[in-house]
């Protein structure tokens, strides 16, 4: 084994991946954007080389204007550097294509694959396409539509703080109302449970306060379905590690994403803390 670790850091234009960049560069990494697919393997044997100033961990940033047959065979390449022995993560970014639109309006950018007077929003019809066997051969896939800066820096410098060999279990709670988070690979729904929120004086409180927890503690259905979705995380925890996962999002959801899905994420994150190598978590309605 080389020791060796990659991430390509990939995505849609607009969604963040240079921000993903400079996070990993911040923590430890070599990093270099906008690399040619067909470069990749050269890069990997350029850091085989002990005196090669990129060290063990490095990154690469991907995006739509390699040649799409290059694109189409970039998870065979991936495949071939793993079976050298080099640990590699696909990171894709995303984002919806009101709020990546309304990004562009506030930069004034250029899309890269935008031509002449072509609309934006075919430019991105195109993106999408183009990158779809890399989303689909992702690790690690992050919404960025409801994420600022600081919060996707913050969800990468934990994904990447715990030890590299073990599983990462993101632990998120979130409101309905505000939208499902797309990334997630589990998604649970709080709302059979009796809502604080109607509790005029619970309702300025949160699911981290004990006044809350007490009074969810006190429904019967608290604890059984908490014990259901305990159990089912636990039961195939497994199953991912053995199929060589190193990342895992599980999310809890109520109307608002103040109350019971946050004491929920709470006792989650707790609970699987011996089970994982690294439990952050992140409650998005609360940020």
């Amino acid at each position: 084994m080389s020791g060796l670790q990659l991430i390509v850091v990939s995505g849609l234009s607009g969604s963040g991946k240079s921000v993903a960049l400079h996070t990993l560069e911040d923590a430890g990494y070599y990093c270099i954007d906008n690399l040619p697919v067909s470069l990749i393997g050269e890069l990997a044997r350029y850091a085989q080389n002990r005196d090669a100033p990129t060290g063990e961990r490095f990154a690469v940033g991907l995006d739509a204007r390699n040649p799409p047959r290059d694109l189409e065979h970039l998870p065979q390449m991936l495949a071939a550097l793993r079976e050298q022995g080099i640990a590699t993560e696909v990171l894709f970014l995303y984002a919806e294509d009101a709020i990546l639109m309304r990004r562009y309006s506030e930069t004034r950018r250029r899309h890269p694959l935008a031509e002449g007077d072509q609309p934006l929003a075919d430019a991105l019809r195109a993106e999408r396409a183009l990158l779809e066997p890399l989303r689909e051969a992702a690790d690690w896939n992050i919404d960025t539509s409801r994420t600022t800066v600081h919060d996707l820096r913050g969800l990468i410098s934990e994904r990447v703080a715990g030890e590299r060999s073990g599983l990462s279990l993101l632990v998120q709670s979130f409101g309905f109302k505000h939208g499902i988070p797309t990334d997630a690979d589990y998604v649970f729904d709080a709302r059979c449970l009796p809502n604080p929120h109607w509790e005029p004086r619970l309702r300025a409180y949160t699911g981290r306060d004990d006044c809350v927890r007490r009074f969810l503690e006190a429904q019967p259905d608290t604890e059984t379905l908490f014990s259901q979705i305990d159990a089912m995380i636990r039961h195939w925890l497994p199953v991912y590690r053995r199929a060589g996962r190193s990342y895992l999002t599980v999310a809890v959801g109520c109307t608002g994403g103040q109350h019971r899905s946050v004491y929920l994420a709470e006792r989650l994150a707790e609970a699987l803390q011996d089970d994982c190598s690294h439990v952050p978590l992140r409650h998005r309605e609360l940020s």
